[in-house]
């Protein structure tokens, strides 16, 4: 039996770290991605993280076929406000130049501000695993600390749902999709028109949010694969078939991938 529950994810900073920056500066993703929260969802039942080399860790094992949606919260037009910080690692570990244990490391990092994200689950109740993420964070209880790309980024959740119809959209009608959907076409060509009065505030207020977010780990490579993501309070017209949409308690449209 499956059910379907959110939980609204907050943190004061987050660094979801892009593997592919590293000069002058680190970058980090705006939107939380699916890796990162599996990660968090593991570290709230106790699943163990990255340990050695070549093997993926127990929490993406275990949890990887879950199905999630991402919603984000207090953004502007999609994006959450970032800054960066410079520090220097002096502890000879980070940098060891000529085999100077001594060396000082400088290190320029983006982090976001105030991060805050919807997320969805829809679980197997018959998963142990599934039970366990349900009962935690029903009870706002976590096992591990879980943070948002590093240790001192701590995160905690408000006001856990559940939900108690899910159906498949059936493009009848235009729509608007509430979470982030990844998109197998352009859909700027599908936008659909505002008719009289509302048009002018409709177009004032439309945004369309493009990032290109990892979605699992390739399993031979142990790196992250993407996909093109988009966010928008634009509507669309029924000729755009946006995979795995869910319409939940008749109001919500989200896509749970």
């Amino acid at each position: 039996m499956q059910k379907l529950i959110s939980i609204d994810l907050y943190a004061d900073f987050g660094m979801l770290k892009k593997p592919d920056t590293n000069e002058p500066v680190y970058l980090t993703f705006n939107m939380l991605h699916k890796p990162a929260l599996l990660g968090i969802l593991g570290a709230i039942i106790g699943l163990e993280g990255f340990k050695e080399k070549g093997k993926l860790p127990e929490y993406y094992e275990k949890l990887k076929d879950l199905k999630i949606g991402i919603e984000p919260l207090k953004h502007e037009n999609g994006n959450f406000q970032k800054t960066t910080l410079k520090y220097n690692n002096a502890t000879g570990f980070a940098n060891k130049a000529d085999g100077n244990s001594g060396a000082t490391l400088n290190i320029e990092e983006q982090f976001l501000i105030a991060p805050a994200y919807r997320c969805y689950f829809l679980l197997n109740t018959e998963n142990n695993n599934h039970q366990k993420i349900d009962t935690n964070l029903s009870n706002y209880y976590a096992e591990f600390l879980p943070y948002l790309g590093k240790n001192e980024f701590s995160v905690w959740w408000e006001d856990y749902r559940e939900y108690n119809e899910t159906k498949d959209f059936n493009f009848s009608k235009e729509y608007k999709i509430g979470s982030l959907f990844y998109k197998n076409e352009a859909v700027s060509n599908h936008i659909a028109k505002a008719i009289g009065r509302a048009m002018r505030k409709e177009l004032k207020n439309r945004f369309v949010y493009f990032e290109r977010l990892p979605v699992f780990y390739n399993e031979i490579l142990f790196q992250y694969e993407y996909n093109d993501f988009v966010y928008t309070n634009a509507r669309f017209n029924e000729k755009l078939k946006i995979e795995k949409l869910k319409i939940i308690d008749n109001q919500t449209l989200i896509q749970l991938f």
